[in-house]
């Protein structure tokens, strides 16, 4: 059993900047990739950041140069750094990660979702 939490989100003024962590415990062997998803109300799911455990970090056009994306490999954690942010990222903001488990099955767990509001 593997879980994700996701912590951060909030209200802040469009061209503020919010930091969003997300925690994955449980029967972790390792973690390749994780990610950020978001979803506005009455829209789909979308990627908007995603990273190897290397560090290599791919972005949504939408996002790139306002957004970072990190992990510390250590503590099982990535992080999403969020500045300039616009009305239009509000959504409510979710993880993913590529894990293997102790028993050596791979999967794909989400996190609950922290919602992220951006006023103008």
């Amino acid at each position: 059993q593997v879980q994700l939490v996701e912590s951060g989100g909030g209200l802040v003024q469009a061209g503020g900047s919010l930091r969003l962590s997300c925690a994955a415990s449980g029967s972790i062997f390792s973690i390749d990739n994780m990610g950020w998803y978001r979803q506005a109300p009455g829209k789909r799911r979308d990627l908007v950041a995603t990273i190897t455990r290397g560090g290599s970090a791919n972005y949504a056009d939408s996002v790139k140069g306002r957004f970072t994306i990190s992990r510390e490999n250590a503590k099982n954690t990535v992080y999403l750094q969020m500045d300039s942010l616009k009305p239009e990222d509000t959504a409510v903001y979710f993880c993913t990660a590529d894990v293997l488990t102790t028993g050596r099955s791979r999967i794909g767990p989400w996190g609950q979702g922290t919602q992220v509001t951006v006023s103008s």
